[in-house]
């Protein structure tokens, strides 16, 4: 059975280049191909790391699971030196190992330039953390800017299709506090999608401000953005009845979160057009693909 090109080549597919690059040329490390036990202080955390933040209680229990079993599953390093290690793969077990009194970890040695490091650092966390959705936009962001990647080529190397990513992409132009409210849960994906569509910041900080007080539903919010976004309509033609208005704004806020852009419905309630704004190629190529138009 063929595998799935999910999260582009994947992570092993990034040791596995780097194994032979140590077997055809590069230096090779100690005990490389195979599992080391190696001293927990000699190994540095990795500075590509996309997670910000551990969830203390779920790492005191990983720490306690390995003080039982042991750890299951070795760390991934590259060498830097005789004595020091730098980690690609594994922080939370690395964490938990520390926890837990271990003074050595099972690690499996291989190399890596900076690029494999980014790469396989935030591979292995989408696999096994699940970040949120602001860690998952910055390291989408930090994969496109240090490794030169265009959109459709970081989903390639995610298994993500380019709306997916561009929607990560645009929560990175919401205010910072709405940000940090979608970091630390107190919004989701589906509240974040829905001011996403509103263009005033201002507007944006207000429902978000009212999202938290009154606890609303991603549905509610909708609604709380479509009434706006018809009391801000720029004047021109209207509807011939408020119900036909309403429904039109209804339409347009419906498609604007379908599709991640700002769509505009224009009707006298008989005829009327769609227009679908693109910022580039890619997000052209982003909106056909969800119009599934190849």
């Amino acid at each position: 059975m063929v595998k799935k090109n999910a999260l582009g080549r994947g992570l092993g597919a990034l040791l596995s280049d780097s194994e032979t690059q140590e077997k055809s040329g590069g230096k090779e490390h100690r005990g490389s191909g195979g599992i080391n036990e190696i001293p927990v202080e000699q190994v540095e955390v990795n500075p590509f790391q996309p997670r910000e933040q551990f969830d203390e209680v779920s790492l005191k229990e990983l720490a306690e699971s390995i003080k039982v079993h042991g750890i299951i599953q070795p760390i991934t390093v590259r060498q830097l030196s005789a004595k020091k290690y730098q980690l690609i793969a594994g922080e939370r077990r690395l964490q938990a190992s520390k926890l837990a009194g271990l003074k050595s970890v099972p690690a499996y040695i291989r190399t890596a330039d900076d690029q494999q490091m980014l790469e396989m650092a935030l591979i292995e966390n989408i696999q096994r953390e699940n970040l949120n959705a602001i860690e998952i936009a910055l390291s989408y962001q930090r994969l496109m800017t240090e490794c030169r990647l265009k959109q459709e080529e970081l989903g390639d190397r995610v298994g993500k299709n380019r709306s997916t990513v561009t929607n990560y992409l645009r929560l990175l132009k919401l205010p910072p506090d709405i940000q940090i409210g979608l970091r630390d849960n107190t919004i989701s994906m589906g509240h974040a999608r829905a001011l996403i569509t509103m263009e005033d910041p201002a507007q944006q900080l207000a429902v978000f401000q009212k999202i938290i007080k009154d606890q609303l539903s991603v549905r509610q919010v909708e609604t709380l953005v479509r009434k706006i976004g018809s009391i801000t309509q720029k004047p021109g033609k209207t509807p011939k009845s408020t119900t036909e208005n309403k429904e039109v704004v209804q339409l347009q806020s419906r498609l604007s979160s379908h599709f991640g852009s700002k769509i505009k419905v224009v009707s006298d309630g008989k005829k009327g057009e769609i227009k679908i704004p693109f910022v580039s190629v890619d997000d052209l190529n982003r909106i056909l693909e969800i119009l599934d138009i190849s």
